[in-house]
């Protein structure tokens, strides 16, 4: 199989602009002839669907929760990156895409990735237009704050709730189309299956979530916008609900899943506490523009403080070590979060580690309330601090935040080309769903970006440079393909129900995600990722003989519904460890121990690991076959990455 990823020649700064001139158009009277499915309303999906329907196509758009506005773009705190240079601090498109490139560990896409930050500008014009609350300066202009991996302010923000209301905005442009009958909305629907007829996608199968009827819905084209895959953990900074089904199911129907290993490891998130836990909390990036990270300088200290015979308040400012400002004084507690994220393990793995349980540092505001004051840090990050008192029980005010590195966001997904599409022709991916503009690390406040990039400003123009050559006619989901894929569906659901174990799929999950966490987490090394490999398969098959899943298909059935994730988790997990053993080399958010330098950064290997896996499913419990896409940079040069 070769990959074709479809960059336009030319120039870098001029690859997009040229590309939308030569796409094909379709006239406004034929696209009401076309219809569109979108998965997933979050930021990618919504703003997709609602710019689908305002061009005049038909569109399906489908979500698992009650309504589109409980997406988990809603989670999103810190902000929303773009070259906008309204600071005058030397900020452009070209420096935002280099610093994107770089922090990526040079893994991504140079097309995409500049295409990414040309579109960044007009993200804010459309959500300002929409209404969005951005933070603003006393002049009226937008207010920008730093954040990791870049020594300019580019990011802009709602408070600690920018997710909330980007999300908002682009459902207020979905609703919209709904209200004018161009977008029909099916909330509690889970995609289930992909079908491909005469080798293009052609529809969905989907399970009505409170009446358990598995139905087909049949488009001209298919967009996945379902997020990422970080609940393989189980433990992860996600909502419960998230899961890579409806792109685990469409790899298994033939698209390529691309660099699954490279997961982010968000550094500011609150510390396990317990097994009793479901999920993680984060703790916003933004809080380390004016919060310090540190943790005592000697075990002795540490050893003392976790024991409860001196508290925080205690340490002497001589006896902290603000290990961040002390290694890398250019970004300081500035850096990329996979920097942040291994050098907070680093030190808790010395002994040195905060808390009870010795794996949290401390994000100290004190410095920031003395110079700036209370309202003012306040006004900047009251709603973040509230929610991390309420948790906690502790005053953030009075006392240093207590942070840990947590499962985020995930840099793989399925393959796409520069027009978003997959490699199963009219089957798009957008958003986290797709492994594209990110590389082995996500900066922060990029995920925002992206997803909106996506949604209104790349899919709207490439979707219809391919219906420009699909014929009118509509695939009646009589087709044998759509009755096929419900049969498979249904006969899926009747196994698990059928089994009637003695193991709750939570159980099933909670024990991948240790496995994950332990051997394909913050560090990786072969052995480790070997023996995953194997235990993973062995969870899997006492899965299918012991799970236990209660109920029956045709109602309301949580646990089904759960099951069927946990199955697909399963796999994929066992994907993450091949890709992570393929890789020698450490990059961003994959960091193999055998694959570092003397300074315990990142070791990558240019001569041999340029490129995108992208895998290909052959059957469960079969090896993938792996295809390379080799990643070409004419336009920045390779070097070890360096924050100092």
């Amino acid at each position: 199989m070769i990959l074709d990823s479809k960059i336009p020649e030319g120039p870098l700064a001029e690859k997009w602009d040229k590309h939308k001139f030569n796409v094909k158009l379709v006239n406004p009277a034929n696209k009401r002839k076309y219809d569109i499915i979108v998965v997933g309303t979050g930021l990618a999906g919504a703003s997709a669907a609602a710019t689908f329907g305002e061009l005049g196509y038909n569109v399906k758009a489908f979500c698992f929760q009650d309504t589109p506005r409980r997406a988990h773009s809603i989670a999103a705190q810190g902000g929303i990156n773009a070259a906008k240079n309204y600071q005058n601090d030397g900020d452009s498109v070209h420096r935002l895409f280099y610093d994107t490139i770089k922090g990526g560990d040079y893994r991504a896409r140079e097309a995409n990735v500049y295409r990414l930050a040309q579109v960044s500008v007009n993200i804010i014009d459309q959500c300002v237009a929409q209404g969005v609350p951005f933070a603003r300066e006393y002049g009226g202009l937008l207010a920008n704050r730093s954040f990791g991996g870049a020594q300019v302010s580019r990011t802009f923000y709602a408070r600690g709730q920018t997710g909330q209301q980007l999300l908002l905005g682009a459902y207020s442009a979905l609703n919209r189309q709904i209200a004018y009958g161009k977008v029909k909305m099916y909330p509690r629907t889970e995609m289930l299956d992909l079908v491909i007829v005469d080798g293009q996608a052609r529809g969905i199968v989907v399970r009505n979530l409170i009446t358990g009827k598995i139905e087909s819905h049949s488009a001209h084209a298919v967009v996945l916008a379902t997020g990422g895959y970080g609940n393989v953990f189980f433990l992860s900074t996600n909502a419960m609900g998230s899961n890579a089904t409806a792109a685990w199911r469409a790899h298994k129907k033939g698209a390529l899943f691309a660099n699954p290993c490279f997961t982010q490891i968000h550094p500011t998130c609150i510390p396990v506490s317990g097994e009793y836990q479901s999920k993680l909390t984060l703790m916003s990036e933004s809080l380390r523009n004016d919060g310090r990270v540190w943790v005592p300088k000697t075990k002795e200290i540490a050893e003392r403080l976790r024991k409860g015979e001196i508290t925080v308040n205690d340490i002497a400012e001589g006896d902290r070590d603000y290990y961040l400002e002390r290694k890398y004084p250019a970004f300081g507690n500035l850096v990329p979060r996979d920097v942040a994220s291994r050098n907070a393990k680093l030190v808790c793995d010395e002994g040195r580690g905060v808390g009870s349980s010795g794996l949290a540092v401390y994000l100290d505001f004190a410095d920031a309330i003395k110079r700036d004051g209370q309202p003012a840090i306040a006004a900047k990050y009251g709603n973040l601090f509230e929610m991390y008192a309420k948790i906690t029980d502790e005053n953030p005010y009075e006392r240093p935040m207590r942070i840990y590195p947590a499962v985020h966001y995930t840099m793989g997904g399925l393959w796409v080309d520069y027009n978003l599409m997959t490699n199963v022709p009219g089957l798009y991916a957008a958003g986290e769903a797709n492994f594209s503009d990110h590389g082995a690390n996500r900066l922060g406040a990029s995920a925002l970006m992206q997803g909106l990039a996506d949604g209104y400003f790349v899919l709207p123009y490439t979707i219809g440079d391919y219906l420009a050559n699909q014929k009118y006619d509509k695939v009646s989901v009589d087709h044998p393909a759509f009755k096929e894929a419900e049969q498979a569906v249904i006969e899926k659901n009747n196994l698990l129900l059928s089994i009637k174990g003695t193991r709750t799929v939570d159980d099933f999950h909670k024990a991948l995600g240790l496995l994950m966490w332990d051997y394909c987490g913050m560090a990786r090394t072969a052995e480790g990722l070997k023996f995953a490999k194997g235990e993973i398969r062995k969870l899997r098959d006492e899965f299918w003989r012991d799970v236990k899943v209660t109920g029956v298909g045709e109602e309301l059935n949580q646990t089904l519904e759960k099951a069927n994730r946990v199955a697909d988790f399963l796999e994929l997990g066992e994907l993450m460890v091949d890709d992570a053993l393929n890789r020698n080399e450490s990059c961003g958010g994959h960091f193999r121990e055998e694959y570092q330098t003397p300074e315990n950064e990142a070791l990558r290997d240019d001569e041999n690991y340029t490129y995108v896996a992208a895998w290909e499913f052959t059957g469960v419990g079969n090896d993938p076959i792996l295809h390379k896409e080799e990643l070409k940079f004419e336009n920045v040069k390779l070097t070890q990455r360096s924050y100092k």
